[in-house]
């Protein structure tokens, strides 16, 4: 097919190195020219030195950017310099300046990585704005690759592109699991770790959630239902893993009151590369997401055999199966959730047998070998075509 030319853009340096990073080694060991263009970053900028990957750092803001027109306008430099075939992105800032620089620079393929939906979470004028944002992605793409097949049906009803345009490759999601670094055999190893760096008792029932602790994430109907059940429930311990994030509308006094109970574990910040030894600790993972992409943690939980309670919106719902695999709940129903988690609570027997079921739909689905071949069929098939 000759050199071809690829660049991708996001505006977090965090999902380039956990998701792109991983498609792009795989192109260029196809001998095709990749770049990426984010956030200046160290851990980046190491994951490619040395490499046939190509880094150019721009400062991008999440949301509301007053520099967005001048970001837009050195992205469509870097595109004209680089004389892309492709250029794909990511994020929702990043893929509306990328949208808009690379139909400018007349760029042939322009692919949207559409690993989420902003609005779903939002209401009134922020949802407005990020609606029309969304939609006018879409129209600057060539190609759109929907996350999930709920999340495709939804662009397509709410007119954001056409299903013409828009696909899902394999069955869904980015670049999968890492069994090498989550691998079920360090399960116990890891389990004993991490209770005990926290000082969780052996015999302990935790509750688990691994993400942004946000909002949209449902933290305030995560805190809430936690707080029925560890007065029904003796022994149980919630474990929250990972960063506070956008918090507007939890509530001061349910957060205050969340620190202070000792039943309550929040780890803050955890290096990428050791969230894989704290799924194990977990009974259960709790995801009441308003929205998602394709639940990368719950496919992670299921690579250690962890069941999980997840919301019925689209991404979230279609990892694992209903019954079988996970249960899911309506999103923002606290009661609900307490219901979930205190069924599990009482029926041991549940976790392993959802978690046992968890674990074989990952191996068979969303390991990383299978994903990244899914993945690296369609980039080569595009750039074929082009």
């Amino acid at each position: 097919m000759g050199c071809k030319k690829v660049c991708f853009v996001s505006t977090a340096a965090s999902a380039m190195r956990r998701y792109v990073i991983h498609i792009a080694r795989a192109l260029a060991d196809e001998g095709i020219d990749v770049t990426l263009v984010s956030n200046p970053d160290g851990e980046l900028s190491a994951m490619c030195e040395g490499g046939d990957i190509r880094l150019v750092p721009l400062k991008m803001k999440r949301g509301v950017d007053l520099r967005g027109p001048i970001v837009t306008l050195k992205l469509r430099r870097i595109f004209e310099r680089g004389g892309f075939d492709l250029v794909s992105y990511s994020s929702p800032n990043a893929s509306f300046y990328a949208s808009i620089a690379a139909k400018r620079a007349k760029i042939p393929i322009r692919m949207y990585c559409q690993w989420g939906i902003r609005y779903v979470g939002l209401d009134g004028f922020k949802r407005r704005v990020f609606k029309l944002m969304e939609r006018r992605i879409c129209k600057n793409s060539t190609n759109v690759r929907a996350v999930s097949k709920k999340n495709l049906a939804f662009d397509v009803s709410e007119k954001l592109c056409s299903a013409a345009k828009a696909e899902v490759v394999g069955n869904g999601g980015t670049v999968g699991v890492d069994t090498e670094l989550f691998d079920i055999s360090k399960k116990p190893a890891f389990r004993e770790k991490t209770r005990k760096k926290y000082n969780i008792p052996a015999d302990a029932f935790v509750f688990g959630f691994c993400g942004r602790f946000s909002r949209d994430k449902g933290a305030a109907e995560l805190l809430t239902a936690f707080g029925e059940i560890e007065r029904a429930c003796p022994g149980a311990i919630l474990l929250v893993v990972g960063e506070f994030e956008d918090l507007s509308g939890v509530g001061e006094d349910l957060l205050a009151r969340s620190r202070r109970d000792s039943r309550i574990i929040f780890t803050e910040r955890i290096a990428e590369g050791e969230v894989c030894e704290y799924y194990p600790a977990m009974d259960v993972l709790v995801h009441p997401t308003y929205r998602e992409g394709f639940g990368m943690v719950i496919q992670e939980a299921g690579a250690f055999a962890v069941p999980a309670i997840t919301t019925d919106v689209p991404g979230a719902s279609e990892v694992m199966e209903d019954g079988v695999s996970c249960v899911l709940i309506p999103p923002r129903d606290k009661d609900a959730l307490a219901a979930a988690m205190r069924r599990f609570f009482c029926d041991r027997s549940l976790c392993e047998k959802l978690g046992d079921e968890a674990y074989r739909r990952t191996v068979r689905l969303y390991t990383r070998t299978v994903m990244m071949k899914n993945q690296l069929e369609d980039y080569l098939k595009l750039l074929g075509e082009r």
